[in-house]
């Protein structure tokens, strides 16, 4: 505030006080939002406490009995408001308060409006896919139970699991399940339980309400707080036709707590009926099985091979006996055939006296070489004569015989001249002589 002050030279209380409610109104009015949490009328003048809907934080205002009676369909407690919210301090008391000049309820269709804005976003980000739930356990060893105290929600949860199965055992977290407190005690609950090793699954429930009720299982902190959770959670909240945005973000929905109670285990009767029948099947299988493998049996052991193995080994070793006599036969038989024409070669001349068979062949020889050698002589001799004669009748007949005695040809433009009237005055001429070719050009032409 900026005041001189001293020990020596102090101010009134008075005007400390008119200092700080000078300061305190110059700061600008606000619009409030919260929950009516206790409403109390002292006469003309009306005291309110007024409380968040999510924490656990509130504050008392004040204001005329006429701006309750003149807000739209009146001011009660519990209900949702927004406020116009002025603060002052009070000379007499020395404390700050706010001073409320305008109260607006929060309709029902404002609040089913903001939710439906939040469950948009939700989705948005994918909080609410299917891919993201995970199946519940087929039997929990412990079952997490976040509801009210000592409500009729937590008996049904109860009751009706234990009824399917017996042995069912629960770690129960109770809270308030609607206030302002209801959201951070519940996150609280749920997050104790998702640490707690023994917990399978946990369910959230609490019995019917309005939709200000449950507006604590709308709450964006709690959904995204479910939503981070380890372990599975089933949402059983109301009656089967409240919907908050748990049970979108839940892994399972029950329709009810009594619902819940049935989802969460298995039932000890039909899964003891689900064994014996299993059983009576698997008697079954097994006495079907063992009258076809002793069929099989019998069929295998009524065969000779098995009701008289001795007689397939006495006729394999008999065909064994057959078989090595016809080899040693037919052994015998090749020897002989063998030792006789090796006689027969060896009663030969050319085997007799081989160095004699050699010296005929020796001589045979030498007659083919000098017969061959004659032949091919007179073949040769005989075909040099025939290529002459060839020789001399080609060179009788070649033009090149004629050039050979002093004559040529002579060409224009690769035709053959035969007349002079073929070649004009100044062409070219190429002349082809025996040996060799001259070029000339037409300087003359006579007829």
């Amino acid at each position: 505030m900026g005041l001189d002050t001293s020990p020596d030279s102090p101010i009134q209380v008075e005007k400390a006080s008119n200092l700080m409610r000078d300061w305190i109104r110059r700061l600008g009015s606000i619009w409030v939002e919260g929950q009516i949490a206790q409403l109390r009328v002292r006469r003309s003048y009306v005291w309110i406490t007024l409380r968040d809907t999510d924490a656990d934080v509130s504050i008392p205002l004040g204001c005329s009995r006429s701006e309750i009676e003149s807000a739209d369909g009146g001011i009660t407690e519990g209900q949702r408001v927004v406020v116009y919210l002025k603060p002052d301090y009070s000379m007499r008391r020395g404390d700050i308060q706010w001073r409320a000049s305008d109260f607006r309820p929060v309709g029902l269709g404002e609040l089913l409006a903001r939710i439906e804005r939040l469950k948009k976003l939700l989705a948005a980000e994918g909080i609410f896919a299917e891919e993201r739930k995970r199946p519940l356990p087929f039997l929990p060893r412990r079952i997490g139970l976040v509801c009210g105290r000592a409500s009729a929600a937590q008996h049904d949860v109860e009751v009706n699991a234990r009824l399917r199965w017996p042995g069912a055992l629960f770690e129960v977290r109770e809270v308030p399940v609607q206030g302002p407190s209801a959201v951070a005690q519940v996150i609280a609950a749920i997050t104790d339980l998702d640490q707690t090793p023994e917990v399978d699954v946990i369910v959230v429930t609490r019995g019917g309400g309005s939709v200000e009720d449950l507006l604590p299982f709308s709450n964006e902190a709690l959904v995204r707080a479910v939503a981070a959770c380890a372990t599975p959670i089933v949402s059983a909240i109301g009656h089967e036709d409240d919907v908050p945005l748990l049970d979108l973000v839940a892994d399972l929905r029950a329709s009810t707590p009594t619902d819940a109670g049935k989802r969460i285990v298995p039932s000890l009767k039909e899964e003891t009926a689900k064994v014996a029948d299993l059983r009576e099947r698997a008697h079954t299988a097994l006495e079907t099985r063992v009258r076809t493998e002793r069929r099989h049996l019998t069929s295998l052991t009524s065969r000779p091979a098995m009701s008289r193995p001795g007689a397939l080994v006495d006729r394999e070793r008999a065909s064994l006996r057959l078989t090595a006599e016809r080899g040693r036969r037919s052994l015998r038989s090749r020897v002989v055939s063998q030792n006789e024409k090796m006689a027969v070669l060896l009663a030969r001349p050319a085997l007799a006296h081989p160095e004699l068979a050699i010296a005929r062949r020796a001589d045979l020889l030498a007659g083919l070489r000098d017969r061959c050698a004659r032949a091919f002589s007179g073949q040769w001799q005989a075909t040099v004569v025939d290529l002459q004669h060839q020789t001399a009748r080609l060179q009788s007949l070649s033009p090149l015989a004629t050039l050979d005695r002093g004559y040529s040809v002579v060409e224009s433009n690769g035709v053959i001249l035969r007349d002079s009237s073929e070649v004009a005055l100044g062409s070219k001429l190429r002349i082809r002589l025996s040996r060799g070719q001259l070029g000339a050009v037409t300087t003359s032409v006579r007829q």
